[in-house]
């Protein structure tokens, strides 16, 4: 996706340690026009997939997701990192942060055997989230039909665990490295 590479080669920030900022457009102050792109290209790419339901996790997953529910008329879920007073029939499992360095318990309602489910979310860096959602997909008895990331970090290998267990994953722009802070792109 040439204008979300565009966008990292220009406000993305590289620190040590393979972390990417990318703050100002995607995570923090985001880019409605481009999150709309965003969504248009997951929507092309997983068009196949007969989703009913898209999942993702809070917080920066969101804002795709919910653009992609909006156009094509689906709900969202998201998974959250603190359990509210009020949440009933929940499933839950815990998820190593990368970048905050720490576990969340991850809590869902809302899934059923019958949804076919989509997981969106903004970054793939080793699968931590990722391997959590499975989860608690497998725990409500749903189908995982596809993972889609808007950022994947080919060198911290959760693509290749989740593409080795048989998951559809789209990836709409890989970093191949951050090596001396140097952001370089997989070109396709």
């Amino acid at each position: 996706m040439k204008i979300l590479k565009e966008r990292i080669l220009k406000d993305g920030k590289c620190y040590p340690g393979g972390i990417l900022k990318v703050d100002k457009f995607i995570n923090h102050q985001m880019d409605p026009n481009l999150m709309k792109d965003i969504a248009v290209e997951f929507i092309r790419r997983f068009a196949s997939s007969n989703v009913n339901k898209i999942l993702t996790i809070e917080a920066s997953g969101i804002a795709p997701a919910i653009m992609m529910g909006f156009l094509l008329n689906l709900p969202v879920v998201f998974a959250k990192k603190k359990k509210p007073n009020t949440m009933e029939n929940m499933l839950s499992t815990t998820v190593s942060s990368f970048t905050k360095q720490r576990q969340y318990n991850v809590i869902i309602s809302y899934l059923t055997p019958n949804d076919k489910v989509l997981f969106i979310d903004d970054f793939l860096a080793y699968g931590n989230a990722a391997k959590g959602i499975i989860e608690l997909i497998e725990q409500s008895g749903a189908e995982l039909v596809g993972m889609g990331f808007i950022i994947e970090k080919a060198f911290q290998d959760g693509g290749r665990y989740l593409r080795n267990k048989g998951i559809h994953v789209e990836s709409l722009a890989i970093i191949e490295s951050l090596d001396n802070c140097e952001i370089k792109l997989r070109e396709e």
